[in-house]
């Protein structure tokens, strides 16, 4: 039998619009892109400022003199009413000695060529310098430039540094977590709406915390021995003026990172 073209044309069109129902439509755009069992990895950041109530000050003596013993004699007497001096202005301070030194002092007279035969001579000390550091915590900042300014009549300031004492650190511990994890939320909250997802369709799978925060001033190396003149302690007046100090502030970081599956 002799089917005619146009019924040939018609069984395909049929056919096609058969097939295209049981084929699902395409995506339109990034809307339609399904994100069910997406893991989405979140980094987090969060501070916390507060001023600083802590006080480290360096204090230092140093003496030059051709006898060793009598430079030593006069760092310990130093060092010693120094100490008493901090102690009596500030009694809560905490105070620790240490890097006590005794350096030789060469001419600076460039050598003389030898000849090769001739032994090298070793160089003799002309003089010796002997020094010790004195370092004090405390948390008495409005009392620190009269506690400074009556040790300077002894003692040189070597180095000053300002943070947060352990029990206020402690304390700001729990709002620099709460403010991480706040970002942690805020950011899912625009990765959410970023995928057309519902937030309520998110579970925090995993949270790292690789971060524990910038402890300024901790583990402080102690101080190089400095160089200094053997005058520089009898230039102090009797009324030594105070030293200004501007203790800032501290900022506490944190930085963690979450995993967040969408269901």
């Amino acid at each position: 039998m002799k089917i005619s073209k146009p019924l040939i044309a018609a069984a395909l069109v049929l056919a096609f619009q058969a097939h295209a129902q049981t084929v699902p439509a395409a995506p339109e755009g990034p809307g339609r892109v399904s994100t069910a069992g997406t893991l989405v990895v979140v980094p987090a950041f969060g501070e916390v400022k507060h001023a600083n109530d802590q006080a480290t000050v360096t204090f230092a003596v140093e003496e030059h003199d051709k006898d060793k013993n009598a430079a030593a004699a006069r760092v310990n007497r130093k060092m010693k009413e120094g100490t008493e001096i901090v102690r009596r202005a500030d009694p809560k301070a905490e105070l620790k000695t240490m890097g006590y030194y005794t350096y030789p002092v060469y001419p600076e007279v460039p050598p003389m060529p030898q000849p090769a035969s001739v032994a090298p001579v070793k160089p003799v000390p002309i003089a010796w310098r002997v020094g010790q550091y004195l370092e004090v915590k405390t948390s008495n900042l409005a009392d620190l430039p009269k506690t400074a300014a009556a040790a300077q009549k002894v003692l040189q300031i070597n180095n000053v540094s300002f943070g947060l004492s352990p029990e206020l650190e402690k304390r700001l511990d729990d709002q620099r977590i709460a403010a991480t994890y706040r970002n942690l939320n805020e950011r899912m909250a625009s990765i959410a709406n970023a995928m057309g997802r519902s937030l309520r369709t998110a579970v925090i799978e995993t949270v790292d915390f690789e971060g524990s925060g910038n402890y300024a001033g901790d583990g402080q190396a102690a101080p190089a021995p400095m160089m200094m003149r053997a005058s520089a302690m009898k230039e102090a007046a009797d009324q030594m003026p105070e030293p200004s100090f501007e203790p800032g502030e501290t900022t506490l970081q944190m930085r963690l990172v979450g995993k967040v599956r969408f269901k």
